[in-house]
C-alpha cells in the first residue's frame, strides 16, 4: 500500500496497551491515528479519540469513511474470572464490535484499503508435544476457544468486497510499559518468579515492536490477507522464560507455583489459571514464509531490550 501523504489509521478499541504501542512505533509522519473508545473523554498522546459503543453505528462511522487501514482491537480483557456475566461480555463485546465495523465499511462512501481484525493464539490446542503454527486445525476446546472462533467467524461473516481483510492471531506482547511483562517483573522482584505448574508449558510472546512491525507489513504487502500466527519464532516452556524473567530482575530464586497454589491464587487475584497454564507452542509460520524478519526472535533478546535501562 503506497501513498505519499500519512496513512490514515483507526483503532477500534485502541485505548490500551497494544494501541499505544501501534502509535509509538507508527507515529506522524508515517500515520495519523484516530482511536474509537468506548470511554467518553479517554484521551491518547499522538491520536484522535472518538466515542463508540462497540455496537451500533453512528457518528463515528466518520472516521472510517476514506481511511487507508481499519484495526480492530476492541475485547473485553480476558484477565478476570470466567463468571457468567464476564463470559458473556468478553463474547459480546468481540462478536458485536466485529460486526458493527463491517456494516460501517458498507455504509460509507469510500471503504477503508485493509481491515486488520486482531485474534488470539489461544485458538490452538494445549500442545507440548509439537508446533502450531497458521494452517493447524488442531483447536483446542473450552470457553477461551469457543470465543477464538466465534470471534473470527465472525469477522468472516463480514462481506466487505472493497477492502482486504487480515486476522491476527496474537499471542502475548510483551512491552516495557503495558502488558503482562511489568506485572511479571514485580512478582519476580519480590521472589515470587519460580516455575508455574509443571514449567513444561509452552510460552508464546511477541516483542512490542515486532507487533507494530507486522501490522506494518500487513499494511505494505498488498498481497498478504487471510490468516497469521502473530508470535515470536521461538515459543520457550514456562520453566525457561520465568529463569529469564528472575534474571531481568536480578533475582536467583523464585517461589514455584503448582497448580493448586495458582487456582487459589486466581481466584484473589480474580483470573483464571488457564492464562498461565496452557501450553501455547504457536509458530509464525505463514509470517516467515512471507519473508517478515522479526527484530526478536528469542526471548532472551527481547526480555532484556524490555526491561534495561536504555
Amino acid at each position: 500500500m503506497k501513498t505519499e501523504q500519512p496513512l490514515r489509521i483507526v483503532l477500534a478499541g485502541g485505548g490500551g496497551f497494544l494501541g499505544h504501542a501501534l502509535i509509538q512505533y507508527m507515529a506522524h509522519p508515517v500515520a495519523s491515528f484516530t482511536i474509537l473508545s468506548r470511554k467518553r473523554g479517554e484521551q491518547t498522546k499522538g491520536a484522535k479519540t472518538v466515542w463508540w459503543d462497540g455496537e451500533h453505528t453512528g457518528d463515528w462511522c466518520k472516521e472510517i469513511d476514506g481511511a487507508d487501514v481499519l484495526i480492530n482491537l476492541s475485547g473485553r480483557s480476558v484477565d478476570c474470572r470466567y463468571t457468567e456475566k464476564n463470559k458473556r461480555d468478553i463474547l459480546d463485546s468481540r462478536l458485536k464490535s466485529t460486526a458493527v465495523l463491517g456494516e460501517a465499511i458498507n455504509q460509507v462512501a469510500k471503504a477503508p484499503k485493509l481491515w486488520i481484525n486482531c485474534a488470539s493464539a489461544t485458538i490452538h490446542r494445549h500442545a507440548e508435544d509439537k508446533p502450531m503454527d497458521d494452517s493447524n486445525t488442531e483447536f483446542g476446546t473450552g470457553f477461551s476457544v469457543d470465543v477464538c472462533k466465534r470471534w473470527e467467524d465472525a469477522f468472516a461473516k463480514c462481506d466487505t468486497p472493497a477492502t482486504r481483510k487480515i486476522v491476527l492471531r496474537i499471542s502475548m506482547v510483551l512491552g516495557k510499559q503495558g502488558g503482562v511483562l511489568p506485572v511479571m517483573m514485580k512478582l519476580a522482584r519480590r521472589g515470587l518468579g519460580g516455575t508455574m505448574g509443571s514449567g513444561h508449558q509452552y510460552v508464546s510472546w511477541l516483542h512490542e515492536k515486532d507487533f507494530a512491525g507486522i501490522i506494518a507489513a500487513c499494511i505494505e504487502h498488498d498481497d498478504w490477507e487471510g490468516t497469521f500466527n502473530c508470535s515470536a519464532p521461538e515459543p520457550v516452556p514456562n520453566r525457561e522464560f520465568m529463569r529469564l524473567i528472575r534474571q531481568a530482575a536480578g533475582m536467583s530464586f523464585g517461589l514455584p507455583a503448582a497448580a493448586w497454589m495458582l487456582e487459589i491464587g486466581a481466584v484473589f487475584l480474580r483470573t483464571e489459571t488457564e492464562l498461565v497454564l496452557k501450553s501455547r507452542r504457536v509458530v509464525p509460520s505463514r509470517l516467515l514464509q512471507k519473508g517478515y524478519s522479526f527484530q526478536f526472535k528469542n526471548a532472551a533478546d527481547a526480555i532484556t531490550d524490555l526491561t534495561q535501562h536504555h
